[in-house]
């Protein structure tokens, strides 16, 4: 499927989740895959869709507007192919976000200048609509569904910062879907989802409910050392009556459904191992089993020291920063993928990128002496086709908590995860390589460690970086060149003539 899509004056988007087969210059990013759109100015982004289908979403990806630039983005299946699961009887997209009563460009632009942590949100969203439970709402979201019927319900975390978990009073679902790939079904009352996972679920509305309203909830998990949006959004299931013989109940009081405590690692933990690919004949599993490149990344937040004569309000007067392998990646004033494509690298990017830490330590104990970042615009290249298998562990330094990482261009198979420090004699035989979860996505554990397997088979430069976006301003991304294979239809074609240039 061919698709197209036009954004206008310095909101450069980005379909999260698609793979951009040969399409590398509409993925989106600014100063990765092109350079902002100019004011006055637009670019169409021209893709094609090859061998996808699920729910995905679109997003701004240029510094906070994300906030409030972002929707769904639903690919269904081929004509004629059902889904592998009993059809619903409706499907509703559902997308959860942060609302800020600030401009959010102002808030991080003011943070990065002070050198300390931004404001948080004001409020939770679903579909834009924060619920009953701020005092500055009226309006909330509300899913009617009627006795008896099948709802497949489409997820999408689009908050800005926040992990959140989400309950339906006195329901339960079942889970089909994960970022877009079919995952084995299993049946939970509890969901957790990180910013840029989309998770697909199946609700069973009661056959004779006992009320006729239940209330939904979201609040986040976390387990840093900052300040977070702690509130809890809100919003209503409703019952309406069928065409049958039965009578709804006037409604009794209303009462929230029971969420983890905010840092309740375990519970996250236990829903995250209970993926597993579909894996059948018509949905295989395609992990590589043979690896060609390793490479050990860690994530976590440091700090920079602050200029001079300026106090500034990070840890001990320093400014905060984050960074992958003690690199705190700093965007160029030149596109990535334009000065690759046009041997124009030169002062732009190295290719020196560690592949490992450089300055090995306990990772998950005691922070080092120095916790001081480094600065570069570093990127690993890979030669078309190497299997890649990446461990991203976590670090304690200024606090352990959990990083959704994404990676454009791929789908990675999640093939192991733990606590602690990774241990690379003993861990790697617990890697599951038949059925592990097909993910965009990944939430490296508070205080341990995730290992992911990809096949580099699409040309380009791809960015990968934390999706809390104060992490990502922090400086917690890096990125990635697949050189062209030999065929035609392994290479990246010329730009499209209207490509935002700088």
């Amino acid at each position: 499927m061919t698709a197209t899509i036009k954004f206008d004056e310095q909101i450069d988007g980005h379909r999260h989740g698609i793979r951009q087969l040969q399409s590398g210059w509409a993925d989106g990013p600014s100063y990765i895959t092109q350079c902002p759109i100019q004011t006055n100015q637009s670019y169409v982004y021209n893709f094609t869709i090859t061998g996808q289908r699920g729910t995905l979403f679109w997003h701004a990806h240029i510094s906070w507007i994300r906030a409030t630039v972002y929707g769904p983005l639903i690919i269904f299946p081929k004509r004629g192919v059902p889904y592998p699961f009993a059809k619903p009887d409706k499907e509703v997209p559902m997308l959860f976000g942060e609302w800020f009563n600030a401009d959010t460009e102002a808030i991080i632009s003011q943070a990065l200048q002070t050198g300390g942590g931004p404001n948080v949100s004001d409020a939770y969203t679903i579909n834009g609509k924060p619920g009953p439970l701020y005092n500055c709402s009226s309006d909330t979201f509300k899913l009617k569904v009627t006795p008896g019927k099948t709802y497949l319900l489409r997820l999408i975390n689009a908050a800005l910062n926040d992990e959140l978990f989400f309950r339906i009073a006195n329901h339960s679902f079942t889970v089909v879907e994960a970022d877009a790939v079919y995952v084995k079904p299993f049946k939970t009352d509890i969901l957790v989802i990180a910013p840029g996972q989309t998770t697909n679920v199946l609700l069973k509305a009661k056959p004779n409910p006992h009320k006729s309203t239940y209330l939904m909830a979201a609040r986040p998990y976390f387990t840093g050392q900052g300040t977070f949006d702690n509130t809890t959004m809100a919003g209503f299931l409703e019952y309406v009556q069928s065409s049958g013989n039965i009578t709804l109940p006037k409604n009794l009081t209303l009462s929230l459904p029971t969420l983890p405590a905010i840092n309740a690692t375990s519970v996250v933990a236990n829903f995250s191992q209970k993926f597993r690919h579909l894996n059948s004949r018509q949905y295989p599993a395609q992990v590589p089993q043979t690896v060609q490149k390793r490479f050990f990344f860690t994530v976590g937040l440091g700090n920079s020291p602050c200029s001079k004569n300026q106090t500034c309000q990070g840890p001990n007067g320093t400014k905060f920063a984050a960074s992958v392998n003690n690199v705190s990646f700093a965007l160029p004033s030149t596109a990535l993928l334009q000065s690759y494509f046009f041997k124009k690298s030169n002062g732009v990017f190295t290719t020196d990128f560690p592949a490992t830490p450089l300055r090995p330590f306990n990772y998950t104990g005691t922070p080092p002496n120095k916790t001081f970042v480094s600065n570069g615009t570093k990127v690993v290249v890979l030669p078309f086709n190497t299997s890649v298998e990446l461990v991203m562990q976590g670090t304690s330094i200024l606090g352990a908590e959990s990083h959704p990482l994404h990676l454009h261009g791929f789908n990675f198979y999640v093939v192991g995860q733990g606590f602690g420090n990774f241990n690379p004699s003993t861990d790697p035989a617990k890697f599951n390589l038949v059925d592990p979860v097909e993910r965009n996505t990944v939430g490296v554990p508070a205080a341990g460690w995730v290992a992911i397997r990809f096949l580099a088979d699409n040309p380009g430069v791809w960015f990968m970086h934390c999706h809390f976006d104060v992490h990502l301003s922090w400086g917690l991304k890096m990125a990635w060149i697949v050189q062209d294979g030999k065929l035609p239809n392994q290479k990246l074609p010329p730009p499209p003539s209207d490509l935002p240039k700088c």
